[in-house]
């Protein structure tokens, strides 16, 4: 159970900024997880270190979702997958509409952990172009009322560290260096991340720059893990794996300074805007979303 937050004056002083570090060789595991022991992901929903699941097979969203954005009732549509068996006969089709809207997509509250791992599938369908914001985990200071709100929004100010935190995996194009829609990266706020050049918090980028680019037209599977500091110590981490294959693990994040904040939210969705993009309609599916305690792993498929 929750309980109220501690006079700020209490919290432990750090130093201004953190100086995350990239493990250049890493345990963390890869390949095959708990997704491994049920075929198709059937049953991992009841495995007691996963948190969520949705396979997007069955029933409306709003069952299983705590917040559905979907304008006009025209962004979120059922499709079929057309790809591996494991994903079923339904995925979710997230499309956005820059004459109209910037997409949409679900937020999920959950349990929170000390280690959270959230994986799922994923296709970008051609042509779709770049995209602003993607799929984010968040930490909030709580699950209900006024604060479960408290880590949304906030973009270019620094979070204080008591209220929130969140790290999202994104496609990137570097400034359209890079085709559409570009390669992975963390886009990260926390209370000791650093300034932008023009002074204001933006986000902190966590890249691979020899990483493959995304291809289009494919599903994808993507897994990324936060372990959250302990407070007054930067031992936080964060790490993403492609296909079962771990890219990139950081070290060194302070992401809070209380153990009251906690991350306890994710949300799945396309935010596209013209910002990045000018293909009017880009289309992005999502299947098989679990977030877990322990490493996840690919799906496994029928035998």
């Amino acid at each position: 159970m929750l309980v109220a937050l501690a006079a700020t004056a209490s919290l432990p002083a750090q130093p201004e900024e953190d100086n995350p570090r990239k493990v250049v060789q890493s345990a963390l595991p890869q390949g095959p997880g708990l997704a491994a022991a049920h075929v198709a992901d059937r049953g991992l929903g009841e495995h007691p270190d996963v948190r969520f699941t949705d396979d997007f097979e069955t029933g409306p969203l709003e069952n299983r979702w705590d917040e559905v954005r979907n304008p006009a009732g025209a962004v979120l549509r059922w499709s079929r997958p057309g790809g591996p068996a494991f994903l079923g006969q339904r995925c979710l089709r997230v499309e956005a509409h820059l004459d109209r809207d910037t997409g949409g997509g679900l937020t999920r509250w959950f349990q929170p952990a000390p280690t959270v791992f959230v994986r799922f599938y994923t296709r970008f369908v051609p042509p779709c172009d770049y995209i602003h914001h993607f799929v984010t985990l968040r930490g909030n200071r709580g699950l209900r009322g006024a604060d479960r709100w408290s880590g949304f929004g906030g973009a270019g100010q620094k979070p204080a560290g008591d209220e929130r935190f969140s790290t999202a995996l994104e496609p990137w194009g570097n400034w359209g260096r890079w085709p559409a829609p570009g390669r992975w990266q963390f886009y990260s706020y926390w209370y000791r991340m650093r300034p932008s050049p023009d002074g204001r918090f933006w986000g902190n980028t966590f890249e691979v720059p020899t990483a493959p680019l995304i291809p289009a037209n494919r599903w994808i599977c993507v897994e990324f893990m936060l372990r959250q500091n302990t407070p007054g110590v930067a031992d936080g981490e964060q790490a993403f794996w492609i296909d079962g294959q771990l890219q990139g693990h950081w070290t060194g994040i302070s992401w809070r300074r209380t153990d009251i904040l906690q991350a306890n939210a994710l949300t799945l969705e396309a935010y596209i805007t013209d910002r990045w993009a000018r293909q009017i309609t880009n289309v992005v599916e999502f299947d098989n979303v679990v977030v877990a305690t322990k490493y996840i792993g690919p799906a496994r498929s029928p035998d």
